[in-house]
């Protein structure tokens, strides 16, 4: 992992946004690590559409369950290089062989459960492609309004909205998709924005500032 060579910018103790020494406000959870900032700062809430960019970004989620995003981020390179880039069809294609090989793999998550969802995941997207894709089934959930949280104790860890799209896809196959999950997988690809107010990258999904907060 990345080290940075400047110091931390303390975290306000109310859980607003933290102020870099750049000058820009950031979420906490991005104010420390420099693979968290750098993903927040060009990646995280920018809308994600395309089959295969959505398949990736749902895996992922998926992998992160009950770890850090930070570890997802850091062994990013070796989940797409095990992976084919996330290609639904090679993923789909995978042996139980595929399965054993990538267990032995220490440069990702080993954990079997999750390396066989992929795999059924990969499956029911295929299946999708005959109902409209997995691209419009995802943001058919996009909500009216957005959150607008001020500090990080104000973000929702899951929604009626994550709620409903976690049902959907697990009706049509998918694996580790909660309603958590699919709450982290709506902020990642910029289905609803998270940003906290007083963050720079706030509004930079594209959805607008002053929409009414969904409430949990």
């Amino acid at each position: 992992m990345a080290t940075s060579t400047t110091a931390s910018p303390a975290a306000p103790s109310d859980g607003s946004a933290v102020v870099g020494e750049d000058g820009l406000g950031r979420c906490p959870w991005a104010a420390a690590h420099p693979l968290n900032r750098a993903y927040h700062d060009t990646e995280w809430g920018l809308p994600v559409r395309g089959e295969q960019a959505l398949f990736e970004r749902i895996s992922l989620e998926a992998f992160q369950s009950g770890l850090s995003w930070l570890t997802i981020l850091a062994k990013r390179p070796a989940f797409r290089a095990v992976f084919a880039d996330f290609a639904p069809e090679a993923v789909a294609a995978y042996t139980d062989a595929d399965v054993e090989r990538l267990m032995g793999d220490a440069g990702i998550v080993r954990n079997r459960a999750k390396i066989t969802a992929a795999r059924a995941n990969a499956r029911a997207v295929l299946a999708l492609r005959e109902q409209g894709g997995l691209d419009a089934l995802i943001w058919s959930h996009k909500p009216e309004r957005t959150p607008e949280p001020r500090t990080a104790a104000e973000v929702p860890a899951h929604t009626p909205a994550s709620h409903a799209l976690a049902k959907d896809l697990r009706s049509r196959g998918f694996r580790f998709v909660g309603p958590t999950t699919a709450h982290a997988l709506m902020e990642a690809i910029g289905m609803i924005d998270t940003h906290l107010l007083g963050c720079h990258r706030r509004g930079s999904s594209g959805l607008h500032p002053a929409a009414a907060p969904e409430r949990p």
